[in-house]
Protein backbone atom coordinates (compact mmCIF):
# COMPACT_ATOMS: atom_id res chain seq x y z
CA UNK A 1 0.00 0.00 0.00
CA UNK A 2 1.30 3.40 -0.92
CA UNK A 3 1.56 6.09 1.88
CA UNK A 4 1.95 10.16 1.50
CA UNK A 5 4.16 10.14 4.34
CA UNK A 6 4.91 10.68 7.88
CA UNK A 7 2.18 13.00 9.24
CA UNK A 8 -0.07 13.59 12.31
CA UNK A 9 1.77 12.67 15.85
CA UNK A 10 0.18 13.66 19.13
CA UNK A 11 -0.03 17.41 19.75
CA UNK A 12 0.44 18.25 16.20
CA UNK A 13 -2.87 17.87 14.33
CA UNK A 14 -5.77 20.14 14.62
CA UNK A 15 -7.58 19.56 11.95
CA UNK A 16 -11.23 20.58 13.22
CA UNK A 17 -11.22 23.65 15.14
CA UNK A 18 -14.41 24.15 16.01
CA UNK A 19 -14.91 20.24 17.43
CA UNK A 20 -14.86 20.09 21.48
CA UNK A 21 -11.46 17.99 20.57
CA UNK A 22 -9.78 16.63 17.65
CA UNK A 23 -10.46 13.35 16.21
CA UNK A 24 -7.43 12.34 15.03
CA UNK A 25 -5.82 13.43 18.54
CA UNK A 26 -8.42 11.72 20.37
CA UNK A 27 -7.31 8.34 17.87
CA UNK A 28 -3.66 8.42 18.82
CA UNK A 29 -5.13 8.48 22.14
CA UNK A 30 -7.66 5.42 22.18
CA UNK A 31 -4.36 3.34 19.90
CA UNK A 32 -2.12 4.38 23.13
CA UNK A 33 -4.19 2.86 25.72
CA UNK A 34 -5.47 -0.21 23.78
CA UNK A 35 -1.48 -1.13 23.53
CA UNK A 36 -1.33 -0.63 27.25
CA UNK A 37 -4.39 -2.72 28.01
CA UNK A 38 -2.48 -5.34 25.38
CA UNK A 39 0.51 -4.96 27.89
CA UNK A 40 2.63 -3.29 25.07
CA UNK A 41 3.83 0.30 24.50
CA UNK A 42 5.45 3.03 22.04
CA UNK A 43 6.96 5.75 22.52
CA UNK A 44 4.22 8.80 21.32
CA UNK A 45 6.40 10.06 18.50
CA UNK A 46 6.42 6.14 17.16
CA UNK A 47 1.93 6.49 16.91
CA UNK A 48 1.38 8.02 13.67
CA UNK A 49 -1.32 8.38 11.60
CA UNK A 50 -0.95 8.41 7.67
CA UNK A 51 -2.85 9.56 4.63
CA UNK A 52 -3.44 6.23 2.32
CA UNK A 53 -2.66 6.97 -1.29
CA UNK A 54 -6.06 5.77 -2.20
CA UNK A 55 -9.96 6.28 -0.24
CA UNK A 56 -10.24 2.33 -0.75
CA UNK A 57 -7.50 1.57 1.74
CA UNK A 58 -9.64 3.99 4.26
CA UNK A 59 -8.77 7.38 5.46
CA UNK A 60 -6.10 7.58 8.16
CA UNK A 61 -3.30 4.44 8.91
CA UNK A 62 -1.40 3.48 11.53
CA UNK A 63 2.12 1.18 11.07
CA UNK A 64 2.21 0.41 14.80
CA UNK A 65 2.14 -3.67 14.12
CA UNK A 66 5.14 -3.44 11.60
CA UNK A 67 7.13 -0.62 14.69
CA UNK A 68 6.18 -3.78 17.10
CA UNK A 69 7.21 -6.72 14.75
CA UNK A 70 10.98 -6.55 15.56
CA UNK A 71 10.09 -6.62 19.77
CA UNK A 72 7.67 -9.04 19.77
CA UNK A 73 8.93 -11.00 17.03
CA UNK A 74 5.74 -11.89 15.13
CA UNK A 75 4.43 -10.75 11.59
CA UNK A 76 3.26 -7.33 11.51
CA UNK A 77 -0.18 -8.60 9.81
CA UNK A 78 -0.89 -11.18 13.00
CA UNK A 79 -0.12 -8.25 15.39
CA UNK A 80 -2.55 -6.06 13.13
CA UNK A 81 -5.28 -8.69 13.30
CA UNK A 82 -4.89 -9.13 17.03
CA UNK A 83 -5.30 -4.96 18.09
CA UNK A 84 -7.56 -4.22 15.52
CA UNK A 85 -10.21 -6.14 17.42
CA UNK A 86 -9.00 -4.35 20.56
CA UNK A 87 -9.31 -1.02 19.30
CA UNK A 88 -13.08 -1.35 18.23
CA UNK A 89 -13.79 -2.36 21.78
CA UNK A 90 -12.06 0.85 23.42
CA UNK A 91 -13.94 3.07 20.48
CA UNK A 92 -15.70 5.93 22.37
CA UNK A 93 -17.38 9.32 22.39
CA UNK A 94 -16.94 11.37 18.82
CA UNK A 95 -14.94 8.19 17.47
CA UNK A 96 -17.45 5.73 18.15
CA UNK A 97 -19.61 8.21 15.59
CA UNK A 98 -16.66 8.96 13.08
CA UNK A 99 -15.56 5.69 12.55
CA UNK A 100 -17.22 3.24 10.45
CA UNK A 101 -14.63 0.22 10.44
CA UNK A 102 -11.08 -0.76 11.31
CA UNK A 103 -9.21 -3.51 8.91
CA UNK A 104 -5.70 -4.38 7.93
CA UNK A 105 -4.21 -3.70 4.66
CA UNK A 106 -1.28 -4.75 3.15
CA UNK A 107 1.52 -6.04 4.93
CA UNK A 108 0.39 -5.11 8.47
CA UNK A 109 -1.31 -1.67 7.93
CA UNK A 110 -3.99 -0.62 10.35
CA UNK A 111 -6.37 1.72 8.57
CA UNK A 112 -9.49 3.49 9.70
CA UNK A 113 -12.65 4.05 7.38
CA UNK A 114 -14.76 7.31 8.40
CA UNK A 115 -18.11 7.77 8.29
CA UNK A 116 -19.86 10.07 5.85
CA UNK A 117 -20.50 12.51 9.24
CA UNK A 118 -16.95 13.07 9.72
CA UNK A 119 -16.43 14.71 6.28
CA UNK A 120 -19.85 16.70 6.21
CA UNK A 121 -18.96 17.90 10.07
CA UNK A 122 -15.38 19.02 8.13
CA UNK A 123 -17.71 20.67 5.31
CA UNK A 124 -19.54 23.04 7.53
CA UNK A 125 -16.90 23.73 9.81
CA UNK A 126 -14.91 24.98 6.68
CA UNK A 127 -18.14 27.12 5.43
CA UNK A 128 -19.11 28.40 9.02
CA UNK A 129 -15.29 29.65 9.79
CA UNK A 130 -13.81 29.85 6.22
CA UNK A 131 -9.61 29.22 6.41
CA UNK A 132 -9.63 29.66 10.15
CA UNK A 133 -10.79 26.21 10.06
CA UNK A 134 -8.06 24.70 8.21
CA UNK A 135 -5.36 26.61 11.32
CA UNK A 136 -3.74 23.92 13.10
CA UNK A 137 -1.29 24.29 16.09
CA UNK A 138 1.85 22.40 15.20
CA UNK A 139 3.79 25.09 15.70
CA UNK A 140 2.61 25.95 19.60
CA UNK A 141 4.52 29.10 18.52
CA UNK A 142 7.78 27.81 17.82
CA UNK A 143 10.59 30.43 17.08
CA UNK A 144 11.78 29.38 13.68
CA UNK A 145 14.27 30.97 11.45
CA UNK A 146 15.00 30.07 7.92
CA UNK A 147 17.89 31.11 5.54
CA UNK A 148 17.48 30.59 2.16
CA UNK A 149 18.58 32.18 -1.88
CA UNK A 150 21.87 33.76 0.38
CA UNK A 151 23.30 34.61 -2.73
CA UNK A 152 26.91 36.23 -3.00
CA UNK A 153 25.88 39.64 -4.34
CA UNK A 154 28.01 38.83 -7.62
CA UNK A 155 25.86 38.81 -10.11
CA UNK A 156 21.88 38.15 -10.79
CA UNK A 157 20.48 35.43 -9.45
CA UNK A 158 20.26 32.47 -11.19
CA UNK A 159 17.60 29.66 -11.65
CA UNK A 160 19.35 27.69 -9.08
CA UNK A 161 18.83 30.63 -6.27
CA UNK A 162 15.11 30.72 -7.78
CA UNK A 163 13.94 27.75 -6.79
CA UNK A 164 15.47 27.85 -3.48
CA UNK A 165 13.74 31.14 -2.99
CA UNK A 166 10.56 29.65 -4.35
CA UNK A 167 10.65 26.18 -1.94
CA UNK A 168 12.06 28.66 0.83
CA UNK A 169 9.33 31.52 0.91
CA UNK A 170 6.10 28.75 0.14
CA UNK A 171 7.97 26.45 3.37
CA UNK A 172 7.81 29.88 5.82
CA UNK A 173 4.12 30.55 4.67
CA UNK A 174 3.24 27.13 5.67
CA UNK A 175 4.99 27.31 8.92
CA UNK A 176 3.52 30.37 9.77
CA UNK A 177 -0.25 28.92 8.66
CA UNK A 178 0.48 25.83 11.68
CA UNK A 179 1.72 28.68 14.27
CA UNK A 180 5.19 29.07 13.42
CA UNK A 181 7.14 32.14 14.45
CA UNK A 182 8.59 32.22 11.72
CA UNK A 183 12.03 34.97 10.39
CA UNK A 184 12.93 34.59 6.66
CA UNK A 185 16.38 36.01 6.33
CA UNK A 186 19.43 36.02 3.52
CA UNK A 187 22.85 36.05 4.65
CA UNK A 188 24.58 38.89 3.07
CA UNK A 189 28.37 37.69 2.19
CA UNK A 190 29.26 41.32 1.04
CA UNK A 191 33.42 40.58 2.34
CA UNK A 192 36.24 38.91 1.14
CA UNK A 193 37.93 37.50 -2.31
CA UNK A 194 34.71 37.71 -4.34
CA UNK A 195 34.16 41.27 -3.35
CA UNK A 196 37.31 42.20 -4.04
CA UNK A 197 37.30 40.71 -7.55
CA UNK A 198 33.99 42.10 -8.63
CA UNK A 199 36.08 45.47 -7.90
CA UNK A 200 38.83 44.63 -9.89
CA UNK A 201 36.41 42.98 -12.68
CA UNK A 202 34.25 46.64 -12.65
CA UNK A 203 37.94 48.69 -12.28
CA UNK A 204 38.96 46.91 -15.29
CA UNK A 205 36.00 47.31 -17.59
CA UNK A 206 35.90 50.78 -16.69
CA UNK A 207 39.21 51.22 -18.33
CA UNK A 208 37.98 49.21 -21.26
CA UNK A 209 35.16 51.60 -21.70
CA UNK A 210 37.64 54.33 -21.90
CA UNK A 211 39.45 52.84 -24.57
CA UNK A 212 42.71 51.56 -22.90
CA UNK A 213 42.89 47.62 -24.25
CA UNK A 214 42.77 45.16 -21.13
CA UNK A 215 43.31 41.38 -20.36
CA UNK A 216 40.42 40.72 -18.72
CA UNK A 217 41.47 37.32 -16.25
CA UNK A 218 38.96 34.43 -16.62
CA UNK A 219 38.47 34.34 -12.89
CA UNK A 220 37.02 37.24 -12.97
CA UNK A 221 33.16 38.66 -13.29
CA UNK A 222 32.67 38.09 -17.21
CA UNK A 223 29.09 39.32 -17.69
CA UNK A 224 27.60 42.09 -19.43
CA UNK A 225 25.98 43.68 -15.99
CA UNK A 226 30.06 44.17 -14.87
CA UNK A 227 29.75 46.64 -18.08
CA UNK A 228 26.63 48.50 -16.70
CA UNK A 229 28.28 49.06 -13.14
CA UNK A 230 30.83 50.46 -14.73
CA UNK A 231 29.34 52.98 -16.63
CA UNK A 232 26.91 53.84 -13.23
CA UNK A 233 30.68 54.06 -10.76
CA UNK A 234 32.15 56.49 -13.58
CA UNK A 235 29.51 58.62 -13.13
CA UNK A 236 29.62 58.73 -8.72
CA UNK A 237 33.35 58.16 -9.08
CA UNK A 238 33.20 60.97 -6.93
CA UNK A 239 31.10 59.62 -4.26
CA UNK A 240 32.66 56.28 -4.33
CA UNK A 241 34.98 54.76 -1.38
CA UNK A 242 35.43 51.22 -2.34
CA UNK A 243 34.60 50.25 -5.49
CA UNK A 244 33.73 46.36 -5.15
CA UNK A 245 31.53 47.92 -1.86
CA UNK A 246 29.62 49.59 -4.60
CA UNK A 247 29.35 47.11 -7.10
CA UNK A 248 28.21 44.80 -4.72
CA UNK A 249 25.63 47.45 -3.41
CA UNK A 250 24.28 47.49 -7.02
CA UNK A 251 24.28 44.17 -7.36
CA UNK A 252 22.02 43.63 -4.31
CA UNK A 253 19.94 45.93 -5.31
CA UNK A 254 18.88 44.58 -7.94
CA UNK A 255 18.45 41.30 -6.03
CA UNK A 256 16.09 42.66 -4.12
CA UNK A 257 14.08 44.17 -7.27
CA UNK A 258 13.64 40.65 -8.14
CA UNK A 259 13.00 38.66 -5.14
CA UNK A 260 10.52 41.69 -4.52
CA UNK A 261 8.91 41.11 -8.18
CA UNK A 262 9.17 37.17 -7.32
CA UNK A 263 6.88 37.52 -3.98
CA UNK A 264 9.69 37.54 -1.76
CA UNK A 265 10.73 39.48 0.76
CA UNK A 266 12.84 38.46 4.23
CA UNK A 267 12.86 40.25 7.30
CA UNK A 268 16.50 40.28 8.00
CA UNK A 269 19.33 40.79 5.65
CA UNK A 270 22.48 39.96 7.62
CA UNK A 271 25.65 41.33 6.75
CA UNK A 272 28.79 39.16 7.05
CA UNK A 273 30.98 42.07 6.99
CA UNK A 274 28.94 43.43 10.03
CA UNK A 275 29.69 40.14 11.72
CA UNK A 276 33.58 39.93 10.92
CA UNK A 277 34.15 43.73 12.84
CA UNK A 278 31.62 43.07 15.55
CA UNK A 279 34.11 40.47 17.00
CA UNK A 280 31.80 38.19 17.40
CA UNK A 281 34.07 35.42 15.55
CA UNK A 282 36.73 35.85 17.84
CA UNK A 283 34.59 35.39 20.79
CA UNK A 284 32.76 32.43 19.87
CA UNK A 285 36.60 30.82 18.56
CA UNK A 286 37.32 31.96 22.39
CA UNK A 287 34.35 29.96 23.65
CA UNK A 288 35.02 27.13 22.07
CA UNK A 289 38.49 27.06 23.62
CA UNK A 290 37.11 27.12 26.74
CA UNK A 291 35.02 24.31 25.94
CA UNK A 292 38.10 22.40 24.83
CA UNK A 293 36.75 22.55 21.69
CA UNK A 294 40.07 24.03 19.36
CA UNK A 295 43.91 23.00 19.45
CA UNK A 296 46.78 24.58 17.40
CA UNK A 297 48.73 22.18 14.34
CA UNK A 298 50.80 23.20 11.89
CA UNK A 299 50.62 26.92 12.49
CA UNK A 300 46.40 26.60 11.92
CA UNK A 301 43.62 26.49 14.42
CA UNK A 302 41.37 23.52 14.42
CA UNK A 303 38.36 22.81 15.37
CA UNK A 304 37.69 19.53 16.99
CA UNK A 305 34.99 18.97 14.83
CA UNK A 306 35.26 14.60 14.40
CA UNK A 307 34.43 14.76 18.04
CA UNK A 308 31.14 15.66 17.23
CA UNK A 309 29.94 13.94 14.21
CA UNK A 310 32.05 15.18 11.76
CA UNK A 311 34.26 12.71 9.63
CA UNK A 312 37.57 14.73 10.23
CA UNK A 313 38.82 18.09 11.95
CA UNK A 314 37.93 21.26 10.65
CA UNK A 315 40.31 24.29 10.31
CA UNK A 316 39.34 27.89 11.22
CA UNK A 317 41.77 30.05 11.34
CA UNK A 318 44.71 29.29 8.78
CA UNK A 319 48.31 29.64 9.11
CA UNK A 320 48.85 33.06 7.61
CA UNK A 321 45.83 34.17 10.31
CA UNK A 322 42.90 34.32 7.72
CA UNK A 323 39.56 32.83 8.91
CA UNK A 324 37.94 29.80 7.18
CA UNK A 325 34.66 30.07 5.84
CA UNK A 326 33.21 27.89 9.08
CA UNK A 327 34.48 30.44 11.46
CA UNK A 328 31.77 33.14 10.45
CA UNK A 329 29.82 30.09 9.85
CA UNK A 330 30.18 29.20 13.27
CA UNK A 331 29.64 32.45 14.97
CA UNK A 332 26.66 33.47 12.51
CA UNK A 333 24.90 30.19 13.58
CA UNK A 334 25.16 30.79 17.33
CA UNK A 335 23.80 34.06 16.96
CA UNK A 336 20.44 32.87 15.42
CA UNK A 337 20.45 30.93 18.64
CA UNK A 338 21.28 33.97 21.00
CA UNK A 339 18.32 35.40 19.18
CA UNK A 340 16.09 33.26 20.45
CA UNK A 341 15.02 30.38 17.64
CA UNK A 342 14.53 27.25 18.86
CA UNK A 343 14.54 25.57 15.10
CA UNK A 344 17.15 26.87 12.30
CA UNK A 345 16.71 25.62 8.59
CA UNK A 346 19.14 26.44 5.91
CA UNK A 347 18.38 25.89 2.01
CA UNK A 348 21.92 25.70 0.00
CA UNK A 349 22.55 24.45 -3.31
CA UNK A 350 24.11 20.70 -3.89
CA UNK A 351 27.55 21.94 -3.80
CA UNK A 352 27.42 22.50 -0.09
CA UNK A 353 26.02 18.98 1.26
CA UNK A 354 29.57 18.03 2.99
CA UNK A 355 29.79 21.32 4.51
CA UNK A 356 26.83 19.77 6.87
CA UNK A 357 28.37 17.96 9.13
CA UNK A 358 30.78 20.28 10.35
CA UNK A 359 28.36 22.96 10.81
CA UNK A 360 26.06 20.53 12.93
CA UNK A 361 29.28 19.85 15.16
CA UNK A 362 29.98 23.29 15.49
CA UNK A 363 26.34 23.47 17.30
CA UNK A 364 26.87 20.54 19.35
CA UNK A 365 29.71 21.61 20.46
CA UNK A 366 28.13 24.71 22.20
CA UNK A 367 25.97 22.31 24.12
CA UNK A 368 22.58 22.74 21.57
CA UNK A 369 21.00 20.01 19.91
CA UNK A 370 22.37 19.78 16.38
CA UNK A 371 18.62 18.22 15.23
CA UNK A 372 17.81 21.77 16.12
CA UNK A 373 19.82 23.10 12.72
CA UNK A 374 18.65 21.44 9.30
CA UNK A 375 20.02 22.08 6.54
CA UNK A 376 18.11 21.29 3.13
CA UNK A 377 20.33 20.78 -0.27
CA UNK A 378 17.62 21.81 -2.98
CA UNK A 379 19.02 20.23 -6.27
CA UNK A 380 19.72 22.25 -9.67
CA UNK A 381 17.08 23.10 -11.45
CA UNK A 382 17.08 22.68 -15.50
CA UNK A 383 15.50 24.77 -18.11
CA UNK A 384 13.85 23.36 -21.21
CA UNK A 385 12.20 25.29 -23.95
CA UNK A 386 10.99 23.21 -26.74
CA UNK A 387 12.27 19.96 -25.10
CA UNK A 388 15.92 20.81 -25.38
CA UNK A 389 17.81 22.47 -22.01
CA UNK A 390 18.77 25.81 -22.28
CA UNK A 391 22.34 25.95 -21.29
CA UNK A 392 23.38 29.33 -21.56
CA UNK A 393 21.56 33.07 -20.88
CA UNK A 394 20.57 35.06 -24.00
CA UNK A 395 21.88 38.12 -22.63
CA UNK A 396 24.07 37.58 -19.93
CA UNK A 397 26.72 34.91 -21.40
CA UNK A 398 26.82 33.43 -18.31
CA UNK A 399 23.80 31.09 -17.04
CA UNK A 400 19.83 31.51 -17.09
CA UNK A 401 18.66 33.94 -14.58
CA UNK A 402 15.39 34.56 -12.41
CA UNK A 403 14.48 37.27 -13.96
CA UNK A 404 14.16 35.59 -17.70
CA UNK A 405 12.29 33.64 -16.06
CA UNK A 406 10.10 36.39 -14.82
CA UNK A 407 9.82 37.84 -18.04
CA UNK A 408 9.11 34.60 -19.93
CA UNK A 409 6.46 33.10 -18.25
CA UNK A 410 5.70 35.26 -14.36
CA UNK A 411 5.62 34.87 -10.99
CA UNK A 412 3.00 32.19 -11.11
CA UNK A 413 4.08 29.75 -12.96
CA UNK A 414 7.25 30.04 -11.91
CA UNK A 415 6.65 29.49 -8.41
CA UNK A 416 4.92 26.58 -8.78
CA UNK A 417 7.01 24.55 -11.29
CA UNK A 418 10.00 25.26 -8.95
CA UNK A 419 8.06 23.42 -6.32
CA UNK A 420 6.38 20.81 -8.53
CA UNK A 421 9.83 18.11 -7.28
CA UNK A 422 11.17 17.54 -4.22
CA UNK A 423 13.83 19.31 -3.10
CA UNK A 424 16.16 16.69 -3.03
CA UNK A 425 15.22 15.85 -7.08
CA UNK A 426 16.63 17.44 -9.89
CA UNK A 427 14.11 19.57 -11.49
CA UNK A 428 12.52 19.75 -15.52
CA UNK A 429 11.67 23.73 -16.07
CA UNK A 430 9.73 23.54 -19.41
CA UNK A 431 9.39 27.14 -20.16
CA UNK A 432 6.51 25.61 -23.09
CA UNK A 433 4.47 23.77 -21.00
CA UNK A 434 4.56 27.14 -17.90
CA UNK A 435 3.15 29.11 -20.84
CA UNK A 436 0.13 27.11 -22.33
CA UNK A 437 -3.29 27.55 -20.64
CA UNK A 438 -4.56 24.12 -20.98
CA UNK A 439 -4.66 20.75 -18.67
CA UNK A 440 -0.53 20.22 -19.40
CA UNK A 441 0.37 23.36 -17.46
CA UNK A 442 -0.40 22.21 -13.18
CA UNK A 443 -0.86 26.22 -12.40
CA UNK A 444 -2.99 26.97 -15.17
CA UNK A 445 -5.05 23.87 -14.63
CA UNK A 446 -5.51 24.25 -10.37
CA UNK A 447 -6.05 28.48 -10.88
CA UNK A 448 -8.43 27.66 -13.83
CA UNK A 449 -10.29 25.56 -11.40
CA UNK A 450 -10.53 28.12 -8.83
CA UNK A 451 -11.85 30.87 -11.39
CA UNK A 452 -14.22 28.27 -12.71
CA UNK A 453 -15.73 27.61 -9.19
CA UNK A 454 -15.74 31.28 -8.64
CA UNK A 455 -17.93 31.90 -11.49
CA UNK A 456 -20.36 28.99 -10.76
CA UNK A 457 -20.74 30.43 -6.97
CA UNK A 458 -21.18 34.28 -8.55
CA UNK A 459 -23.56 32.80 -10.68
CA UNK A 460 -25.59 30.30 -7.49
CA UNK A 461 -29.81 31.56 -7.15
CA UNK A 462 -29.16 32.30 -3.41
CA UNK A 463 -26.34 32.82 -0.36
CA UNK A 464 -25.33 28.92 1.47
CA UNK A 465 -26.08 28.97 4.53
CA UNK A 466 -23.51 26.24 6.05
CA UNK A 467 -26.31 25.17 8.86
CA UNK A 468 -28.57 24.36 6.92
CA UNK A 469 -26.95 22.47 4.07
CA UNK A 470 -28.10 18.82 4.00
CA UNK A 471 -24.34 16.90 3.06
CA UNK A 472 -26.13 13.60 3.15
CA UNK A 473 -27.27 14.56 -0.70
CA UNK A 474 -23.80 14.50 -1.70
CA UNK A 475 -23.33 10.58 -2.65
CA UNK A 476 -22.00 10.76 -6.23
CA UNK A 477 -18.77 9.17 -6.11
CA UNK A 478 -17.20 12.28 -7.62
CA UNK A 479 -18.81 13.94 -4.52
CA UNK A 480 -16.91 12.02 -2.07
CA UNK A 481 -14.15 11.79 -3.79
CA UNK A 482 -13.92 15.73 -3.73
CA UNK A 483 -15.21 16.06 -0.14
CA UNK A 484 -12.67 13.36 0.69
CA UNK A 485 -9.73 15.12 -0.43
CA UNK A 486 -10.84 18.44 0.77
CA UNK A 487 -10.63 16.99 4.41
CA UNK A 488 -6.61 16.17 3.94
CA UNK A 489 -5.43 20.05 3.39
CA UNK A 490 -4.32 19.90 7.14
CA UNK A 491 -2.64 16.75 6.91
CA UNK A 492 -0.87 17.54 3.60
CA UNK A 493 0.61 20.39 5.23
CA UNK A 494 2.00 18.61 8.22
CA UNK A 495 3.26 16.91 5.26
CA UNK A 496 5.41 19.67 4.34
CA UNK A 497 6.50 20.62 7.99
CA UNK A 498 7.92 17.40 8.54
CA UNK A 499 9.49 16.83 5.14
CA UNK A 500 10.52 20.72 5.41
CA UNK A 501 9.37 20.91 1.61
CA UNK A 502 6.29 22.43 -0.05
CA UNK A 503 6.85 19.81 -2.94
CA UNK A 504 3.41 17.75 -1.50
CA UNK A 505 1.18 21.11 -1.32
CA UNK A 506 1.49 21.45 -5.26
CA UNK A 507 0.77 17.72 -5.72
CA UNK A 508 -2.28 18.29 -3.55
CA UNK A 509 -3.47 21.17 -5.40
CA UNK A 510 -3.30 19.74 -8.45
CA UNK A 511 -5.30 16.56 -6.81
CA UNK A 512 -8.21 18.53 -5.79
CA UNK A 513 -8.31 20.56 -9.23
CA UNK A 514 -8.55 17.23 -10.82
CA UNK A 515 -11.46 16.31 -8.55
CA UNK A 516 -13.29 19.28 -8.87
CA UNK A 517 -13.36 18.86 -13.02
CA UNK A 518 -14.30 15.29 -12.70
CA UNK A 519 -17.37 16.27 -10.75
CA UNK A 520 -18.43 19.11 -12.56
CA UNK A 521 -17.69 17.72 -15.74
CA UNK A 522 -20.07 14.75 -14.57
CA UNK A 523 -22.61 16.55 -12.24
CA UNK A 524 -24.87 19.87 -13.07
CA UNK A 525 -24.59 22.44 -10.27
CA UNK A 526 -27.07 24.52 -10.95
CA UNK A 527 -30.80 24.25 -12.18
CA UNK A 528 -30.87 21.08 -10.03
CA UNK A 529 -33.60 20.31 -7.17
CA UNK A 530 -33.40 23.20 -4.45
CA UNK A 531 -31.24 20.86 -1.62
CA UNK A 532 -29.16 19.16 -4.20
CA UNK A 533 -27.91 22.55 -5.53
CA UNK A 534 -27.27 23.90 -2.28
CA UNK A 535 -25.53 21.20 -0.99
CA UNK A 536 -23.27 21.25 -4.26
CA UNK A 537 -22.39 24.86 -4.15
CA UNK A 538 -21.34 24.37 -0.58
CA UNK A 539 -19.18 21.70 -1.67
CA UNK A 540 -17.68 24.19 -4.53
CA UNK A 541 -17.25 26.77 -2.13
CA UNK A 542 -15.33 24.43 0.01
CA UNK A 543 -13.27 23.36 -2.47
CA UNK A 544 -12.86 27.35 -3.51
CA UNK A 545 -11.83 27.89 -0.25
CA UNK A 546 -9.09 25.04 -0.24
CA UNK A 547 -7.47 26.06 -3.19
CA UNK A 548 -7.48 29.54 -2.59
CA UNK A 549 -5.20 28.96 0.67
CA UNK A 550 -3.05 26.49 -0.74
CA UNK A 551 -2.11 29.03 -3.86
CA UNK A 552 -1.75 31.24 -1.23
CA UNK A 553 0.44 29.59 0.64
CA UNK A 554 2.75 29.04 -2.28
CA UNK A 555 2.39 32.79 -3.10
CA UNK A 556 0.94 32.17 -6.29
CA UNK A 557 -2.32 34.24 -7.24
CA UNK A 558 -5.81 33.05 -6.75
CA UNK A 559 -7.58 34.46 -9.98
CA UNK A 560 -11.45 34.91 -9.92
CA UNK A 561 -11.56 34.80 -14.12
CA UNK A 562 -9.30 33.69 -16.63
Amino acid sequence: MIIWGLILTRGQAHIFLSMKKNTQDLLIAVIKDTLKKQGLSLAEDQIILDLPADHRFGDLATNCAMRLARSLKKPPFEIANTLIEALKKNLKGPLAKYIKDIKVEGAGFINFYFQDAYFQDFLRDLLLNGQKALKIDAGKKKKVMIEFVSANPTGALSVAHARQAAVGDALANILEFLNFRVTREYYLNDEGNQINILGRSVELRQKELAGEKIEFPEDHYQGDYIYDIARQAQKQKDKIKNIGDFAADYILSIIKKELDDFGVKFDVWYSQKALGSSGKIEKYLAELKKRGCLYESEGALWFKSIGFGDDKDRVVKKSDGAYTYLAPDIAYHQEKYKRGFEQLINMWGPDHHGYISRLKASVAAFGHNPDSLSVIIVQLATIFRNGQPVQMSTRRGQYITLREVLDEVGADAARFFFMMRRTSSHLDFDLEIAKKQSKDNPVFYVQYAHARICSILNSAPAKINPKKIDFSLLKEKEEVELFKKLSEFSSVLNICAQAQDPYMLTVYLTQVAEDFHKFYDNHRVLGQEENLTLSRLALLSAARAVIACGLKLLGVSQPEKM
